[in-house]
């Protein structure tokens, strides 16, 4: 088995910060763009079409840093729970800009943050499995503190869409990409996979029946190979009968 890749915090950060300024460029870009076209009197009769691309690219821009604040970042919420209500508003608000639709199966519960950082990334690779439109489904199950994540997805057969497990992501979540490293362009999944290590929480990814399905389940706890075993007791040992005295 191929030893998992360990990033330095620097090389970790500078990925995610990429993958970040890749996921805002282009909707910036046409907000750039459209605002030109509003500040050039000769284009006048372009000015509505101009709008309504400013318009969109900032819906997508805001959803993808909505996102990231609450999957990659530190966010604002207060101490080291996550209240899955904001999970909820965050991940309606992404699924506005996906092609798929989302149906949200999840508790009103706190979680820890790294554990809503790891249900969150989960859920974009899950939205990822179906490209070009379909339907995701998150739920979460299980008591506190034992919780299990799971997502599926499926496409529309009748609309020939494709249901698939995204481009090496299986490598990238047990931290032992194909490639034998890690850029810039694997480094959310590569991430989830770093979060349910920290959080002790074991990845199953797969297509079954043409359905996806992406997991999270807590690991079981491990025996203590050190714990001294407690000897039987020992049976009762009969006294031996004293010889008999001859007469």
């Amino acid at each position: 088995m191929a030893d998992i890749i360990e990033l330095k915090a620097t090389d970790l950060a500078a990925m995610l910060c990429s993958r970040v300024c890749h996921d805002l460029i282009n909707p910036i870009g046409a907000i750039g763009n459209g605002l030109e076209v509003l500040a050039d009197p000769a284009q006048g009769e372009m000015a509505e079409g101009a709008r309504d691309l400013i318009a969109s690219a900032a819906k997508q821009s805001r959803a993808k840093l909505e996102f990231a604040r609450l999957a990659y970042g530190a966010s604002s919420t207060s101490g080291t729970d996550i209240d899955t209500r904001e999970c909820e508003r965050v991940a309606r608000i992404l699924f506005e800009i996906e092609k798929a639709d989302l149906e949200w199966n999840a508790p009103l519960i706190l979680l820890p943050k790294h554990k809503a950082k790891l249900f969150m990334n989960m859920l974009l690779i899950a939205a990822m499995s179906v490209p070009r439109g379909g339907q995701v489904t998150a739920a979460i199950t299980g008591d506190a503190g034992n919780e299990k994540f799971e997502f599926t997805s499926k496409s529309d057969p009748e609309k020939r869409q494709k249901t698939l497990i995204p481009s090496g992501a299986a490598g990238l979540l047990s931290g032992t990409p194909d490639e034998g490293f890690v850029d810039a362009r694997g480094i959310q999944p590569f991430y989830t996979g770093l979060l349910a290590r920290m959080t002790d929480m074991e990845i199953a990814i797969g297509i079954e029946d043409g359905q996806f399905f992406f997991t999270a389940t807590p690991k079981a706890p491990e025996a203590d190979n050190n714990a001294v075993e407690t000897p039987a007791p020992e049976a009762d040992t009969p006294a031996p009968e004293a010889d008999a005295k001859e007469a």
